[in-house]
């Protein structure tokens, strides 16, 4: 096993009250892919501040390879100093790295580098400071919620780099997927401290039930042993002779880490508070269409959404995804075309720029509009201390401004104040944005379960196969031009269907190719170099043989990828690693071309015998 070449032992850190961190810990070695999962609150942000030498633990062990590089994505970068963004994102390369890495990463992460900072969205900003981090593949990257901001296509991107770089990698992120993809072990944070499983993601949830049904079985054999302890204590005839002060004492620990045991926390529990049920048609839109000068943002598109009905809006930034759902429930009037809304509308939207909420407002005050200490949950009066509590939030907090809560408190605040209100129509606009996954599980059972309609933009695919009935996402993904196609079915399912129309498309213009070659070609009508209705030679050896080297081909694969799946190749290995890669991506290259090229030939085949 390789040293590490960063190590975090027993780290304690308190900021007033209960501990935050209470002998956590974090080990990262060579080729390690870590990601940091936790409930919002528990510390992941902070223990990789520690990593990065950003804040100090009160009291543990940190120790830093002192030949190894370290770069740490905040979650807002600071800016200040800089007048481009390439000047922002070169300023985090070190002697003797490539300066055109900058150009090369944000170029493909959609900036010129010549952006003024000041001028940048939140999306952008994040680039930008993936740009920065990214640039010098450094011996250990810290990512903090890489994803937040991202559009599909650039979260795709980044995934194929992340899986493909040098560095270590620290992961925290909501994205279910992004994680799978990305990571070969797993830190859980959990009540101040951390356990570690040496598996991906993707095993994580089944572990982590384990592990919570292994300490409840615990808690409860303990809880029994305390019984009948006590019941010797009461009755057993040499307690009262000799007073045993050894058992006695054992006892009082038992007692004592029974009643000090912390459980995990909490699930949130919640609901959505139905409004009158609307019309069974809730929009339709016919034709409707906007453009901003000469850039079309909707091309004509028409729309249909019933009652029950559940839609994701997927594309790139920038696509117009937003000024399509303004449209479509009346927030913003179209160029052209009409929008008719349904009967009985009450409509609810968790606005993914958080502008619902003044920083200076208590929660209290924020739930309840200032209405005292009570606000109305299904007909039902409620106490604000209550109904929080069921968003995990302690009474104490009521008084507490909101500019204290991290990102996913506050996402989880609006989110209690949009389902205290009756609705049957729910607007949620990037609801997934640093929503922990216990707390996303909750959202996907609140959409899923909710009887009223559900419009979403997500660049969240788990959540949106999870969710959604039907998806919306531009007919051209590289370069939007304003069509957008309505597919049924989540992400995945939308993604099924574009390759089939794709091969399909592609099967109908190599047919008319080939077509058009025979009534061109005139040995195919005069017998000259293949007799009419016959393969030449050439295409005949092609024929029978492409099968056997695409099947060697396959077998190539297969063995390459059965080398790279050892998880300490790259730890060992790295220029094999990187050698493996890249002839992978050239095996599979190789097939493609030569499966078109035998398809092509089938197909010739078929058309020539008739």
């Amino acid at each position: 096993m390789a040293p590490p070449i960063l190590k975090l032992d027993d780290i304690v850190l308190t900021f007033g009250g209960t501990p935050l961190l209470n002998g956590a810990g974090l080990q990262v070695e060579p080729g390690d892919r870590v990601c940091l999962v936790g409930r919002n609150g528990s510390g992941k942000s902070t223990l990789l501040k520690i990593a990065a030498g950003l804040i100090e633990p009160q009291s543990g062990e940190v120790f830093r390879h002192p030949a190894s590089t370290i770069r740490y994505l905040e979650q807002a970068p600071d800016f200040a100093g800089y007048d481009t963004v390439e000047a922002y994102a070169e300023a985090g390369l070190g002697p003797g790295d490539d300066p055109y890495r900058v150009a090369y990463l944000l170029s493909h992460l959609g900036l010129t580098g010549q952006e003024h900072p000041a001028s940048l969205s939140g999306g952008e900003a994040r680039r930008a400071a993936l740009a920065r981090v990214m640039a010098p593949e450094p011996d250990i990257l810290l990512l903090d919620e890489p994803t937040n901001h991202l559009d599909l296509p650039t979260i795709e991107w980044l995934e194929g780099e992340l899986m493909k770089t040098r560095s270590a990698l620290v992961l925290i992120s909501h994205d279910r997927r992004f994680l799978e993809k990305t990571s070969n072990a797993t830190v859980w944070l959990d009540r101040g401290q951390s356990r570690r499983l040496d598996r991906g993601f993707a095993h994580f949830e089944l572990w982590r039930d384990e592990v919570l049904e292994a300490e409840e079985l615990e808690q409860h054999k303990l809880g029994k042993a305390i019984e009948r302890e006590e019941h010797w204590l009461r009755y057993g005839v040499t307690a009262r002779r000799k007073r045993n002060m050894r058992r006695l004492g054992e006892l009082q620990d038992m007692r004592s880490r029974h009643r000090g045991h912390k459980g995990p926390q909490g699930s949130v529990q919640a609901t959505v508070s139905d409004a009158q049920e609307s019309g069974k048609l809730v929009i339709e839109a016919e034709k409707i269409a906007k453009a901003y000068g000469d850039r079309t943002i909707v091309a004509p598109f028409s729309l249909r959404v019933h009652r029950g009905d559940c839609i994701g809006l997927v594309g790139p930034n920038g696509a117009g995804k937003t000024t399509l759902l303004k449209m479509l429930t009346g927030q913003l009037p179209p160029d052209s075309g009409t929008v008719k809304l349904g009967t009985n509308l009450e409509i609810a939207t968790l606005d993914q720029k958080r502008e619902d909420l003044n920083p200076d407002d208590s929660l209290a005050h924020y739930l309840t509009d200032g209405r005292g200490e009570t606000l109305l949950v299904n007909g039902e009066q409620r106490h604000v201390t209550g109904y929080m509590k069921e968003f995990l939030f302690q009474p104490e907090q009521a008084r507490t401004p909101i500019r204290n809560l991290s990102g996913g408190e506050r996402a989880r605040l609006m989110l209690a104040r949009i389902l205290a209100r009756p609705t049957n129509l729910l607007i949620l606009d990037e609801p997934t944005n640093d929503l922990d996954i216990e707390t996303l599980d909750l959202l996907q059972e609140i959409v899923a379960g909710f009887t009223g309609t559900v419009i979403l933009v997500s660049h969240d695919r788990d959540f949106l196969d999870r969710t959604v009935t039907s998806t919306i996402a531009p007919a051209d993904p590289e370069a939007p031009d304003g069509r957008w196609i309505e597919y049924a079915g989540g992400y995945s399912d939308m993604m099924a269907q574009r390759k089939g129309a794709a091969e399909e498309r592609r099967r109908v213009e190599k047919a008319e190719k080939a077509k058009a070659a025979e009534t061109a070609s005139p040995s195919a009508k005069t017998g000259g170099s293949s007799a009419k209705g016959k393969l030449s030679f050439k295409q005949k050896f092609a024929l029978e043989n492409l099968p056997k080297e695409i099947e060697k081909a396959q077998k190539d694969i297969a063995s390459r990828e059965a080398e790279m799946a050892d998880p300490n190749l790259f730890a060992k290995n790295p220029n094999r690693f990187a050698a493996l890669a890249k002839e992978l991506e050239k095996l599979r290259d190789e097939v493609t071309k030569k499966e078109e090229e035998w398809l092509e030939l089938e197909m010739l085949r078929e058309e020539l015998e008739g």
